[in-house]
């Protein structure tokens, strides 16, 4: 057996109806939240305002912060100011993987001093968080990134142009609040894109040359979660069973992440989304197919009978729910239902999101120094890795 570690959120607090139990959680952590959020404005009389109700009626005040589009290094600076100047002692994130990265950093940063660059890998000096962070807790209103489980903030770096994460144990939640009927109002396109980024970390993660026991194992359950119910979130937003599903599959694509890491899909998102206005959920798509494909090709030309190849085969089986298919049958079969399941979401191609052939290269490039890079069960060669990017641009 192999050595592993395993991290997740101290406390998970899943299911349909749960929202009400925020005030009590939260007053067991402090007396002054800072919400951080992308779920709508205070005044407007959706989400935040019966959030900041039910904190209200627990004795916990409330000073908010809208995040506006993925975090970079300025929001997370304006923000920790203002939990600073209001005596903050908890952060609570609301919304989608944006708002949930932002709240998590800067619950990193009201303890430690200095700038988010300080602490980020890549394009920051890298240092670790040495206090744990102030009590965080998360609740998340997409199915998608699982950053509600998972110990790095993904933050963009405007000036580098890259986004790379801020990492630390310190950073996992205190309590994620994970209630599927939140996500009944996103829009289909925001479904689909975000449920294809917690079905590609994933399948990333089961891959992973970090792939672990633990790991494995919630990968396996949350692929085949996903892929029946992804279309049908698409088709039927009520339907809740469909959204408990994707609700579950992102939060333990989180967790497999977390801790197995991912693969070249999140190599090359970090370069694209700080340089394109790409959502970070439709590059995952649109390159999910092609690097599955290049990986499967790859690997059998490395060895036929390498190891990886089976757990491919294994998501080949998953992904199509077809438990008796053959090794290569499988082998077939994963990519094929993931370029259907795209094209079938409508999912834009990279070029119709800006991407143009001069711009492949670099890309490539960039996307060699980001971190998941290195998970990826085999080394893609340059050559590759622009083919992988080009036809999912479709150039």
């Amino acid at each position: 057996m192999i050595g592993f570690e395993f991290f997740c959120p101290a406390r998970i607090v899943f299911g349909r109806g749960t929202l009400p139990r925020i005030g009590g959680l939260a007053a067991d952590l402090g007396r002054r939240a800072l919400v951080v959020t992308n779920a709508g404005q205070p005044g407007d009389g959706g989400l935040v305002d019966r959030l900041v109700s039910l904190l209200d009626d627990a004795g916990v005040q409330v000073t908010c912060c809208l995040q506006r589009g993925e975090p970079t290094v300025s929001d997370i600076e304006r923000t920790v100011q203002s939990g600073r100047s209001a005596e903050c002692d908890l952060v609570i994130g609301l919304g989608g993987g944006s708002a949930i990265d932002a709240a998590k950093a800067s619950a990193g940063l009201l303890t430690n001093p200095g700038s988010p660059l300080d602490y980020m890998e890549v394009v920051g000096r890298g240092e670790p968080l040495t206090q744990p962070a102030a009590p965080w807790i998360a609740v998340p209103t997409t199915a998608g990134t699982g950053a509600e489980a998972t110990r790095n903030a993904v933050i963009g770096y405007p000036e580098k142009k890259f986004k790379a994460s801020l990492r630390s144990e310190h950073l996992l939640a205190k309590v994620a609040v994970i209630d599927p009927e939140l996500a009944v109002s996103a829009p289909s396109e925001v479904a689909a894109a975000s449920g294809l980024d917690a079905l590609c970390q994933l399948v990333e993660s089961y891959t992973s040359n970090r792939a672990q026991p633990m790991t494995d194992a919630l990968a396996l359950q949350g692929v085949s979660l996903a892929a029946p119910a992804l279309p049908q979130v698409c088709s039927d937003g009520s339907d809740l069973d469909a959204r408990e599903a994707m609700a579950l599959a992102a939060l333990l694509s989180g967790i497999t992440l977390a801790n197995a890491g991912l693969g070249a899909v999140h190599g090359f998102a970090a370069p694209l989304g700080a340089n394109f206005p790409i959502p970070h959920g439709i590059i995952c798509a649109a390159l999910l197919p092609h690097v599955v494909a290049a990986n499967i090709t790859a690997l059998r030309a490395e060895s036929p009978q390498h190891p990886s190849l089976d757990r491919y085969a294994e998501l080949g089986r998953r992904l199509t729910g077809t438990a008796a298919l053959s090794r290569d049958a499988a082998l077939a079969a994963g990519p094929r239902f993931l370029v259907d399941l795209v094209r079938q979401l409508k999912i834009p191609s990279l070029s119709r999101c800006g991407l143009q052939p001069g711009d492949v290269s670099g890309m490539v490039a960039l996307a060699r120094k980001a971190s998941s890079m290195r998970y990826n069960p085999v080394v893609l060669s340059d050559e590759t890795l622009a083919q992988v990017l080009s036809t999912a641009a479709e150039f």
